[in-house]
């Protein structure tokens, strides 16, 4: 399947806002975003205005990045999203939110989606008990997601664990510190993404 393999800062200049990529380089001086980088590319610094359509596809853009995904995937959660009762973009956003690399990222046991979708790949994480190594696995309200007990000594996580200490886990989520286990105890709350989101920019695109 194809994947972008390139420097992952580069995404974030394109669409000018930070998307958390790099776990804690993001947070610090050294994001290319906090010392006022370009857009890149040879003409970056001199692209014209943007059209309706243009500022439509980047915010697309910029929710796919933000969550690691294609567009054949984000196309289908649009597509479910659509069908749902509600709001069609608070439904595609919670699908997002519900994603199990998501939530690992958010309970602070992986420093960025990236790492969260390996480290789910190499099988180091339960779902109500059992190993689950797919990163776009949909959690429901009341799963229960655990470190296995064996990854739960290994250094890498316990520097992850050590590091997110701090780190505040959104209100749809509860955390067990001491055990290491998080639950999703409701629908996640789109309001509460740590990124500017037009999302209804992104339906009346799909909706053309």
């Amino acid at each position: 399947m194809a994947r972008y393999t390139g420097p992952v800062c580069r995404m974030c200049r394109r669409e000018k806002e930070k998307l958390f990529l790099k776990g804690e380089k993001c947070y610090s001086d050294k994001c290319p975003i906090t010392k006022g980088a370009k857009v890149p590319g040879q003409h970056g610094a001199s692209r014209k205005k943007a059209t309706g359509y243009g500022i439509q596809f980047r915010e697309k853009q910029k929710v796919k990045r933000y969550y690691g995904m294609l567009e054949k995937q984000f196309r289908l959660y649009f597509d479910i999203a659509s069908k749902k009762e509600g709001v069609t973009g608070d439904n595609l956003l919670r699908i997002c939110e519900s994603r199990l690399d998501n939530v690992v990222y958010r309970l602070g046991f992986a420093m960025s989606r990236a790492e969260a979708k390996q480290l789910i790949n190499h099988g180091h994480f339960l779902v109500n008990g059992k190993k689950v190594d797919i990163p776009s696995y949909i959690l429901e309200v009341g799963d229960v997601i655990d470190i296995k007990a064996d990854s739960k000594d290994s250094a890498k996580i316990k520097a992850i664990l050590a590091a997110n200490d701090q780190k505040p886990i959104p209100s749809w989520l509860d955390l067990d510190k001491n055990t290491c286990t998080g639950r999703v105890a409701d629908l996640p709350d789109p309001a509460g993404i740590d990124l500017p989101i037009e999302v209804h920019l992104i339906v009346e695109l799909y909706s053309k």
